[in-house]
């Protein structure tokens, strides 16, 4: 299956599995993180209307995790649009113009 091309892509870019692969972990990595981050801000709104000294003393390490948490993502996020844009050039490299000449695409770097 690695290998195999899906056009996958709205514009009908071909997409092969192993780039749908790696996109579908990082998707689920930071759906993870998501579903964390739901479950820490539970849990510092419960410690916060609690007004408990030492609820409101563990919320200072649940904010710092939720921050830590949203960086990754953020991370994630940027690895994933850097990925994908340098999928969509590799896959339109090559491409033909309609006078049977190849299109030469400068990829920038960054």
């Amino acid at each position: 299956m690695e290998g195999d091309i899906f056009s996958g892509i709205g514009n009908g870019t071909p997409v092969d599995a192993k780039t749908l692969q790696m996109f579908q972990k990082s998707f689920l990595q930071v759906q993870g993180i998501l579903d964390q981050n739901r479950l820490l801000i539970n849990e510092i709104n419960l410690n916060h209307e609690s007004k408990i000294p030492d609820n409101l003393s563990r919320n200072v390490g649940l904010i710092r995790e939720l921050n830590n948490n949203i960086r990754r993502v953020v991370d994630l996020y940027a690895d994933l649009s850097s990925s994908f844009t340098r999928s969509v050039e590799a896959s339109s490299e090559g491409e033909s113009r309609s006078d049977g000449k190849s299109i030469q695409k400068r990829i920038r770097s960054g």
